[in-house]
């Protein structure tokens, strides 16, 4: 095991229980991911065959999406699986680099939080209104709000590895 705090998985010993979680999440991500391509390709086969699609899928597919974009996200930050341009920090030394990258992952907690708190107030206005799909007439309020808890855990991702960098690279 290496003590460098860049290299990727060394946030997962630190942090089991967030680890755990994040892990679990991306799975369903992924889980969510290959339905929505196995909707699409049913709808698909089922146009091409029988001129019969299924109904509203389109509205599965953009609520679908979007959860299983926000499951990935916290994985992909733990594991240092964002596009990085170090063009201009290669020359650094390793604690640089290290205090650069809890910088920058501090700057994408405070994204986060804006994300976060915007879903959550679209969610709230979602339900406030009950808003709902134009084809199925499904509430949207539950998917919104469900993308605001996992830009929360996005959040506490990039602060704990933030915090990492910092520990190691102070």
């Amino acid at each position: 095991m290496s003590d460098d705090p860049t290299e990727p998985g060394t946030l997962w010993q630190a942090q089991p229980v967030l680890d755990r979680a994040i892990g679990w999440v991306a799975i369903g991500g992924g889980v969510l991911a290959l339905g929505v391509a196995l909707l699409v390709t049913v709808s698909v086969l089922g146009r091409w065959l029988f001129s019969s699609p299924i109904e509203g899928d389109f509205e599965f597919v953009k609520m679908a999406t979007a959860l299983a974009v926000f499951c990935c996200l916290p994985y992909t930050q733990v594991q240092r699986g964002n596009i990085m341009v170090d063009s201009l920090t290669t020359r650094l030394p390793a604690r640089g680099r290290a205090l650069l990258d809890a910088l920058w992952d501090l700057v994408y907690a405070g994204i986060g939080m804006l994300m976060a708190h915007g879903l959550f107030t679209g969610a709230m206005e979602a339900l406030k209104n009950r808003e709902t799909t134009m084809q199925l007439q499904l509430l949207v309020w539950p998917a919104i709000f469900l993308c605001a808890v996992l830009a929360v855990l996005l959040v506490l991702s990039a602060l704990v590895s933030a915090g990492r960098l910092l520990r190691r690279g102070a």
